[in-house]
């Protein structure tokens, strides 16, 4: 079974590999019920979706008819208003066939002009805190891409009480220096605070080459079976991380299988050569990759 610790000062005491429900986006309805079997399964209790996640709320609509008390809910919206957000929750609600959620996160808020529209008088902050007084949300979060997130994220904390993060980790990406160092000063001030981390792409392998390729992911993911256990191995060796499983649900029971069996965090020299063997690259640049 999963190992589980708090997340954050949440009160909930959540699996350590986090349902990454965009894996549900383009899914048939059958299918969909059939990865959420897996769940049920394998002892994971927090999913995580978006109003961008193609159907996946839809998706997870039937699901959550007979479990939604099992599971903490976590979805996500883009909007940066105020109107916008509250606007974007009611419609996730909706869609999931739920009353409330347990975590509304701010998506992918990097960009300086919408960091300044989300903070604003009337923007989607003091939008989803009020709705979170008004119990139609448990908590607020906020995620992102890139290598800018983890510095904005410190910013963000510094501007409101956010229980959980989301940004990308991997040992890819903790070759760079000044990304390993914000993430490091991030890791640090939410431990401090008691707020959630979750990791996203930890079991990238790099970006597509051809973009045909792309049906389960945008990114093209580990897929042997020894590579992608030590990637696993590499972010729950630091306990105080949560990992959110791939779009690519063929890997999800793979990732669990290495998330059970952890052991003894995998050698730095065989990481070196994950990289080096399986011609492992960062998704992100801080240029011209910075984006999806």
């Amino acid at each position: 079974m999963l190992d589980r610790m708090k997340f954050g000062s949440t009160g909930h005491t959540s699996s350590r590999v986090i349902f990454g429900a965009a894996a549900l986006g383009s899914m048939s309805q059958e299918r969909a019920d059939t990865t959420l079997d897996i769940l049920l399964q394998r002892g994971i209790n927090h999913i995580d979706t978006a109003a961008t996640y193609g159907e996946s709320e839809l998706r997870l609509a039937p699901f959550l008819q007979d479990h939604r008390p099992e599971f903490f809910l976590a979805t996500k919206t883009d909007q940066r208003t105020g109107g916008g957000a509250r606007a974007g929750l009611e419609s996730s609600l909706e869609r999931m066939g739920v009353d409330r959620v347990d975590l509304i996160q701010l998506h992918n808020l990097v960009e300086e002009d919408d960091w300044r529209t989300a903070f604003s008088s009337g923007g989607a902050v003091e939008a989803l805190f009020r709705a979170r007084d008004e119990g139609l949300c448990g908590e607020v979060g906020v995620t992102g891409h890139g290598l800018r997130i983890a510095g904005m994220h410190v910013r963000s904390l510094a501007e409101a009480p956010f229980a959980s993060v989301q940004l990308p980790w991997n040992h890819t990406l903790a070759e760079f220096d000044d990304y390993s160092d914000d993430f490091r000063r991030l890791r640090a001030l939410c431990v401090e605070r008691g707020v959630a981390i979750q990791t996203i792409k930890s079991i990238a392998r790099r970006r597509w080459d051809d973009f045909s390729q792309m049906q389960y992911s945008w990114y093209e993911p580990i897929s042997q079976p020894d590579i992608l256990a030590r990637a696993v191995r590499f972010v729950l060796a630091d306990p105080n991380l949560f990992l959110n499983s791939s779009s690519d649900a063929r890997l999800l029971e793979m990732a669990l299988d290495a998330a059970v069996d952890l052991g003894e965090p995998p050698d730095p020299d065989q990481l070196a050569s994950d990289r080096s063997d399986h011609m492992m690259m960062p998704l992100f640049d801080g240029r011209e990759l910075e984006t999806i």
